[in-house]
């Protein structure tokens, strides 16, 4: 639990940080004398400097010691908010929010090469809930708790994150770094010339699926140069199906955390304080989401069911998209709060699997740098969703509260597409876990030269 905390808390105060530059704006305009475009270009600046600077990252991943890195990270990101509460003037404070951008990004590939070699296979959908729910905290607290502080001094706010982050940072520094591999990939002869098969790979073992000899690796994926390595990631079929699904459920969630708000006051009639209470009831529903879908998934593959964790997710990418159309057409609040819950719960079910199964299908040598190209197509799909769903409302549907609907509803057909996507993965996903498991050896077969 002190990893999965620590690691939870990475990601926690990336979130909550981001959340903090939405919930100060209105006193940032103020102080600052900048417009809404600026608080714009804040946030959307912050998120292409880290889809850019998760790609070296990912290098850095597969190959150095990933605790200490991520140690030294976070002391940079400590650094870079207190400058963010120093700064004198707007030029200053985007200049330290790019530098930010570029030290967070480190989170992404470095968490999820640590979570494949800490925790065993047939567990990690569980743990990915565990640490995606901290996730939903930290942009909970950012929203909420620093938001209020931001009413007394915007400054302040970004100071109470730094506090935390040189703990967590010490924290860190202090974890074990594990072996390479794979916690699945301890082995009892020390001459073995394979790794111990994981839960899936023994599944796809069992019902005779074979490896596709074109992707079986023949060398060390560590030596492999960034732009071979996004080559290699982008040929497994079912990496690149995932990476299109996550982008756009993704692409979804940036458009409801920029006007989901503006949105509830609209429709459902009520006031601004009233619908940030509204987000944070619903966040309640992602949070009992992120757990329930990564302890499914695992359920299901220790019962014998090889896509046990692409069912899941499939099936709650479906569920989410029925459950928002009826939240967006009603106009009682009271009924959309139940639709809206129980469709952040099944939007954020199907991320942990999700992030579980991406390990399953890849080499635990580029785990750093497949997280690492994720992590960039997904911001790039992120940071393009305010802009597209603005644009659509105002020149599209002539903006105002039908303008807003109608955008909605339009942009469930991305929403739908992503469970469409995952559906097609059933087909591929096996395979490919076959193609990891014959290519796997890489892993270890160093670690017992060594």
């Amino acid at each position: 639990m002190r990893l999965v905390a620590a690691l939870a808390g990475v990601l926690a105060l990336s979130t909550a940080d981001t959340s903090t530059v939405g919930a100060s704006a209105v006193h940032l305009r103020h102080a600052l004398g900048i417009s809404n475009t600026d608080i714009g270009l804040l946030v959307s600046v912050t998120s292409l400097v880290a889809a850019a600077a998760s790609l070296p990252f990912g290098v850095l991943a597969d190959r150095v010691n990933r605790t200490r890195t991520l140690g030294a990270v976070i002391v940079l990101w400590a650094g870079a908010m207190i400058w963010s509460a120093a700064v004198p003037d707007f030029r200053q404070l985007l200049y330290a929010r790019l530098f930010l951008g570029a030290a967070t990004a480190a989170a992404g590939p470095l968490v999820a090469s640590l979570v494949g070699d800490y925790f065993p296979a047939a567990e990690r959908g569980r743990i990915y809930g565990y640490i995606l729910a901290g996730e939903l905290v930290g942009a909970g607290i950012g929203f909420t708790v620093t938001g209020d502080i931001a009413a007394l001094s915007w400054r302040a706010a970004f100071v109470i994150l730094a506090l935390p982050a040189f703990a967590l940072a010490w924290v860190v520094f202090r974890l074990p770094e594990p072996e390479r591999g794979g916690a699945s990939a301890e082995v009892e002869d020390a001459e073995a010339d394979a790794a111990e098969p994981t839960d899936a790979q023994l599944l796809v073992r069992q019902s005779g699926i074979e490896p596709d000899p074109e992707l079986v690796l023949d060398r060390d994926p560590r030596r492999m140069s960034l732009l071979t390595a996004a080559i290699y990631i982008l040929r497994i079929r079912t990496n690149t199906i995932l990476i299109v699904a996550s982008a756009l459920g993704y692409y979804f969630l940036a458009g409801v955390q920029t006007f989901g708000v503006e949105f509830a006051t609209n429709q459902y009639g009520i006031d601004q304080a009233l619908a940030s209470l509204l987000l944070l009831v619903v966040g309640v529903g992602a949070v009992a989401g992120v757990l329930a879908g990564g302890a499914a998934g695992d359920l299901l593959l220790r019962r014998g069911h090889i896509n046990g964790r692409i069912l899941v997710s499939a099936a709650a990418a479906t569920a989410s998209v029925a459950l928002f159309l009826p939240a967006l057409l009603t106009r009682s609040a009271g009924s959309a709060v139940v639709y809206l819950m129980a469709a952040a719960f099944a939007l954020s079910a199907q991320n942990p699997p999700l992030d579980a199964a991406r390990l399953d299908i890849m080499v635990p040598g580029l785990w750093g740098r497949a997280e690492s190209v994720r992590t960039f197509l997904r911001t790039l799909a992120m940071a393009l969703a305010p802009l597209l769903f603005g644009a659509v409302s105002d020149h599209v549907f002539g903006g105002g509260r039908s303008g807003l609907l109608w955008t909605f509803m339009i942009m469930l057909v991305p929403l739908a597409g992503s469970a469409f996507f995952l559906f097609r993965a059933l087909d591929t996903y096996p395979q490919d876990v076959a193609t990891a498991g014959a290519a796997g050896g890489w892993g270890t077969r160093r670690r017992r030269r060594r």
